[in-house]
């Protein structure tokens, strides 16, 4: 057996604002961007750079409840962790675009690590593994 996760949802506010964040501030491939009239919505699909399976679907918040979640899907705690094989390349990259650090680079036994905030203020981690 075989099973992978598919999407992730990342819960946004606006699909243009989010997907200009992610594919210019931190170089993401914009995977599909299709318009679901029946449901008002768009189905926008996001990927780092390289990526073979792993995609964040860009889930715009309808009403109070979900708009409550955006930036805090989970209650301050680092939601996503972004692996690369060149911390300093894309830490440095990122400071440049004005992307927010919150955590300075901190090596770690597992490898390099910095927290960054995303445009609605999620946390993300930035790590190299050791070997990578």
């Amino acid at each position: 057996m075989k099973q992978s996760l598919g999407l992730t949802a990342l819960v946004v506010r606006d699909y243009d604002e989010a997907i200009a964040f992610y594919t210019k501030k931190l170089d993401f491939i914009l995977v599909e961007d299709s318009l679901v009239p029946e449901q008002n919505k768009r189905w926008v699909v996001i990927a780092p750079p390289g990526a073979t399976e792993s995609r964040i679907l860009l889930a715009r918040a309808v009403g109070d409840e979900q708009s409550s979640r955006i930036g805090n899907q989970t209650g301050g705690r680092v939601f996503l962790f972004l692996y690369t094989d060149d911390f300093w390349r894309d830490y440095r990259a990122y400071v440049a675009r004005g992307v927010e650090f919150i955590r300075e680079p901190k090596t770690e036994d597992y490898g390099t690590v910095a927290v960054f905030l995303d445009l609605y203020g999620n946390q993300w981690d930035l790590v190299q593994k050791n070997g990578s």
